[in-house]
C-alpha cells in the first residue's frame, strides 16, 4: 500500500491549490480516504475524509466552505481543493488510508505528506 501526496507549494492568502493523493496497492473505493495537517509546533489535525463506496464525505469546521475532498477512481487518486486560503493553513499535509473508519485519527497508512505555505 502506498500513497503520495502531490501539488502542495507557496501561495498567497485568498489563492488555490489542488492537492492530488496517488495510491497504488489498494482500491480507494475499499478504504476511507483521509487528508490531515500539522503545523509546526502543533499537533496533527484531520482536514477532509471521504468514503468512496458510501458516498461520505466529513469537513473539518475550520475548512467548510473552503476546501472541497473528491475522487477519481478510474485513477485510484483522492484530491483536496484548497480555496480561499488563509496563512493559519500553512502546514504539511498527508493523505492517509484506513480499512476501517472515516477520518480515524490513527488510519492503518500515511503518505510522506505535501508542504503548503500561504502567504500574508
Amino acid at each position: 500500500v502506498q500513497l503520495v501526496e502531490s501539488g502542495g507549494g507557496l501561495v498567497q492568502a485568498g489563492g488555490s491549490l489542488r492537492l492530488s493523493c496517488a495510491t497504488s496497492g489498494f482500491t480507494i473505493a475499499d478504504y476511507n480516504i483521509g487528508w490531515f495537517r500539522q503545523a509546526p509546533g502543533k499537533e496533527r489535525e484531520m482536514v477532509s475524509c471521504i468514503n468512496v463506496y458510501e458516498g461520505r464525505t466529513a469537513y473539518a469546521d475550520s475548512v467548510k466552505g473552503r476546501f472541497t475532498i473528491s475522487n477519481d477512481n478510474a485513477k485510484n487518486t483522492v484530491y483536496l481543493q484548497l480555496n480561499n486560503l488563509k496563512p493559519g493553513d500553512t502546514a504539511v499535509y498527508y493523505c492517509a488510508a484506513d480499512i476501517m473508519t472515516l477520518c480515524r485519527r490513527t488510519p492503518d497508512y500515511w503518505g510522506p505528506g505535501t508542504q503548503v505555505t500561504v502567504s500574508s
